[in-house]
């Protein structure tokens, strides 16, 4: 077969791609894994007591609005390294904000209260459990992630699986959110922030290895 033959062939009835296919896959197996971190939480531990009070919703959507960031900024910048070069487009800095933020409000925090209250701030009482929910509740979120971007053709594995291990993660205090009760910004950057960025060190280990094609 000739050249232009062959290309003649190759080039017959070629359907156009969807380009939105991949933003699509991942954006659903968020809204899915999330919808089921909920439920767990829900069940499992249950809904934050007092939120009759005014305080209680403003300390709530703080926690929620840093998630939501987290979830918010990864799942835009995993929708590129999703795809072959994509990842060279990603800006850690822009990633990093909601951290950097929630830094900021925390020690704000710290310096206008007496140090004698800095350790109940910083420890609160729920400590233990936020440690341990936290990453085991991401695991669902991570799992189906990894699963979207599998559906791609990520090239950086390493930062693929630590975006899907920080959306996971990010996930997971969203959802943890309407049950702690520990509300001071200390704990919320510590405790919340902290098991996500372990989830996206999880996240980057696991990458080469679940998204490998």
């Amino acid at each position: 077969m000739r050249t232009d033959d062959l290309v003649e062939t190759l080039s017959t009835n070629v359907e156009a791609v969807d380009r939105r296919q991949v933003s699509r896959t991942i954006a659903g197996a968020i809204a899915v894994s999330g919808i089921a971190s909920l439920a767990v939480i829900l069940l499992v531990f249950g809904l934050r007591p007092h939120l009759e009070h005014g305080a209680a919703w403003t300390f709530l959507l703080v926690k929620l609005a840093f998630a939501f960031g987290i979830v918010a900024l990864a799942l835009f910048a995993l929708n590129r390294a999703s795809r072959p070069g994509g990842e060279r487009r990603t800006s850690i800095a822009l990633i990093a904000s909601p951290f950097v933020g929630i830094m900021i409000l925390a020690a704000i925090s710290l310096f206008s209260a007496p140090s004698s209250h800095w350790e109940a701030m910083i420890v609160g009482d729920e400590w233990l459990e936020c440690l341990i929910s936290i990453p085991v509740i991401a695991i669902v979120p991570f799992a189906a992630v990894i699963w979207a971007v599998r559906q791609a053709a990520p090239t950086n594995l390493t930062r693929a699986g630590a975006l899907a291990g920080l959306t996971a993660g990010g996930i997971s205090t969203m959802a943890y959110a309407f049950h702690c009760t520990d509300d001071s910004m200390p704990f919320i950057a510590l405790w919340h922030g902290g098991t996500v960025a372990l989830c996206t060190s999880v996240g980057a280990y696991l990458g080469p290895r679940l998204l490998r094609w």
